[in-house]
């Protein structure tokens, strides 16, 4: 089973901030979405993603304010994603190997939504 199999273009829409957003506003939106992570894009460009695991361990264990620091500054700017054509075994298999739960999708570098771990593992 591909990721194009499992795509619902509704369900996993991607919600994203600018990097120069703060890190609250991040945790608001998220919040509001009830999602765990949010995809960074400059100018329509997928730059990183910001999860609340960045959060955890990038602002709260370091003593930094959510309202003064930058999305920029504490995002995973090396992200891994998928095609609408990889496998979902291969996603998954990633996924737990680098240990992320969130995977964005790209089709000629243009984000087209985000997918769970626990997406795929319903599927595979």
């Amino acid at each position: 089973m591909k990721v194009k199999d499992l795509f619902d273009k509704e369900k996993h829409a991607a919600t994203t901030i600018s990097p120069e957003a703060t890190v609250y506003d991040a945790l608001r939106l998220m919040a509001e979405k009830e999602i765990g992570a949010i995809v960074v894009l400059e100018e329509d460009k997928m730059v990183g993603i910001f999860s609340e695991r960045d959060y955890a361990r990038k602002v709260i264990l370091k003593g930094k304010n959510s309202k003064d620091t930058l999305v920029r500054e504490i995002m995973t700017a090396d992200v891994s994603h998928a095609s609408f054509d990889q496998k979902l075994n291969k996603c998954l298999s990633l996924m737990t190997k680098k240990r992320f739960r969130h995977m964005p999708v790209l089709e000629n570098g243009r984000l087209m939504g985000i997918l769970s771990i626990e997406d795929m593992r319903s599927m595979v």
